[in-house]
């Protein structure tokens, strides 16, 4: 049974994203598994990776997505876990993961020495499993390069069956491939493929920043797919803000208290894409009424508008089961870019 073990040096290189273009290029019967769930979810009192969902949910995989986990916590890890008996745990998850399938895909933590200490890093998974390592690299130019060569020379990677690294949001390619290709080549790094940067795939849409935020949906719920683009605190009076070039831009979200009226009336005049709605005040029944009539999500939140904002800055965009351009875009872009005999 092939298996893919996919990681990266630094956290958001793009792992997942990758992951899910590359099984919709491949189009066989995978199996996927997250050994540490860093992205946790708690629904319906149940906990399992984001990712893990995500997988299940795009590529209607029968596995429980908890189940695709060993767990969420170091130190709980450490308590139920030694070594050996680590490592028996995740054999028998692939052995599990992998019956009926064409493929297994392991997908590690954030970075390449994450778990380390509950021996459930990326090079440990590739030995105890003889996986094929693949490293995503992402970041400048010169960021990339200086990845490749801490990999190359400062990683063991011996009893590693490593089969190269794909770079990944590569804002010129032609520029990149003409200036830095050589050195992967001097190096002996195989590069499996460079993907470019697509600006699409960085904006979040309504309904997982709604997610992230715990808000409470009171109107436009069928407009919660909905991609945001701009962001607009509105902390300023409604004239004012009216004259503010930003407020007027598309895909626009809004973020004012609920005692804010003339902010959410010219929030909805201007078809905003969402309204949320801070200090847990709901506004009055017409505007909520207007909304739904217009079908812009209006969200609330107990939070202040300032922590609001801030925790909304702070989001990394993922994509969601339901983001179908995203998804087929992403498969367009390994399709059309990743050398598959040299990866499989």
């Amino acid at each position: 049974m092939p298996k893919l073990i996919i990681t990266s040096i630094h956290k958001n290189a793009g792992k997942t994203s990758f992951i899910i273009g590359l099984t919709k290029a491949l189009n066989q019967k995978i199996g996927y598994m997250k050994p540490f769930g860093d992205r946790l979810l708690y629904r319906k009192k149940r906990l399992w990776d984001y990712d893990a969902a995500l997988m299940t949910k795009i590529f209607n995989i029968e596995d429980i997505p908890e189940e695709m986990s060993l767990g969420f916590d170091h130190s709980k890890l450490r308590y139920m876990y030694d070594e050996s008996s680590s490592h028996e745990k995740v054999i028998e998850m692939v052995n599990a993961t992998g019956a009926g399938k064409e493929l297994i895909i392991i997908e590690t933590g954030g970075e390449l020495s994450q778990c380390i200490s509950v021996h459930l890093d990326a090079l440990t998974l590739a030995r105890i499993t003889a996986g094929k390592l693949l490293v995503v690299l992402s970041g400048d130019n010169d960021q990339i390069l200086d990845d490749a060569m801490f990999l190359k020379r400062s990683i063991d990677l011996k009893d590693i069956d490593f089969g190269g690294v794909i770079i990944n949001k590569v804002h010129d390619v032609e520029e990149f491939s003409t200036n830095y290709l050589g050195y992967f080549a001097e190096l002996d790094m195989p590069v499996l493929g460079i993907l470019p940067y697509r600006a699409e795939l960085t904006f979040p849409s309504l309904k997982f920043i709604s997610d992230i935020i715990f808000a409470k949906v009171l109107s436009g719920e069928k407009g919660l797919d909905s991609i945001i683009k701009n962001i607009f605190v509105g902390a300023m009076g409604a004239d004012a803000v009216l004259r503010v070039q930003k407020f007027r831009k598309e895909n626009k979200l809004v973020i004012t208290s609920g005692d804010r009226s003339n902010m959410i009336l010219a929030a909805l005049d201007t078809h905003s894409k969402g309204i949320i709605l801070t200090n847990n005040i709901l506004p009055s029944a017409n505007l909520i009424a207007r909304a739904s009539t217009e079908n812009i999500p209006m969200l609330m939140v107990s939070t202040d508008t300032y922590q609001t904002a801030k925790k909304i800055d702070g989001i990394v965009p993922l994509i969601t089961s339901s983001e179908l351009s995203k998804i087929e875009l992403l498969t367009d872009l390994v399709r059309q870019n990743i050398n598959f005999d040299l990866l499989l």
